[in-house]
């Protein structure tokens, strides 16, 4: 069934997100998912041949993924409930938010920078990609939660994504560069 759904996310399959958003037992998976996710995708940009910094980075983003991910996801609630009166819960949109987040996972290919900085100039334009087709498929997740028009949830989806950024990018570059892991911190973004 998870995976049926993964590949529903990756493939745009008309329905999936309805699913998940009427299912509550999924709640605890998109947050595993949401998880999982983002330590892959961090593995990928912390990606060193310095295998304490790069565990470490890895651990520390995917604090600062999960966090960004509920925070974000909270904005996205209240800009919809608040501002457009939407008919959504948190825990809706955590089950199809979540399940949208599945492209992150691409990111763990960073992991191949470690090794050869040729194949990051090929990696780069699929991530690039991959995070365009992610933030597609949170648009698609969230309008299929709120139930709002496209404007509006490309609105709440967008004041959601910034808050995303500020926590995943901008507070944990300035926290693990203190650390002295704050290198990877867009990277982290995009995923290599």
């Amino acid at each position: 069934m998870l995976v049926n759904r993964i590949i529903g996310a990756f493939t745009f399959r008309k329905g999936v997100y309805a699913e998940v958003e009427k299912d509550t037992a999924f709640t605890t998976t998109a947050w595993i998912l949401v998880a999982v996710v983002a330590f892959l995708n961090q593995l990928g940009s912390f990606a060193s041949a310095d295998l304490g910094k790069w565990l470490v980075g890895a651990i520390g983003g995917t604090v600062f993924d999960i966090l960004g991910f509920a925070v974000g996801v909270l904005i996205i609630n209240w800009m919809g409930r608040a501002v457009f009166h939407a008919d959504v819960t948190f825990n809706e949109l955590v089950r199809t938010l979540g399940l949208a987040y599945v492209w992150r996972v691409i990111g763990v290919f960073g992991v191949i920078s470690a090794f050869s900085d040729a194949l990051s100039c090929v990696l780069a334009p699929i991530t690039i990609i991959a995070v365009i087709l992610m933030i597609i498929a949170w648009f698609i997740a969230a309008k299929e939660a709120l139930d709002l028009e496209w404007l509006q949830t490309i609105v709440t989806v967008v004041i959601g994504w910034i808050v995303f950024i500020v926590i995943t990018v901008v507070i944990s570059g300035v926290v693990l560069g203190l650390l002295g892991l704050g290198g990877a911190a867009l990277g982290g973004l995009l995923g290599s």
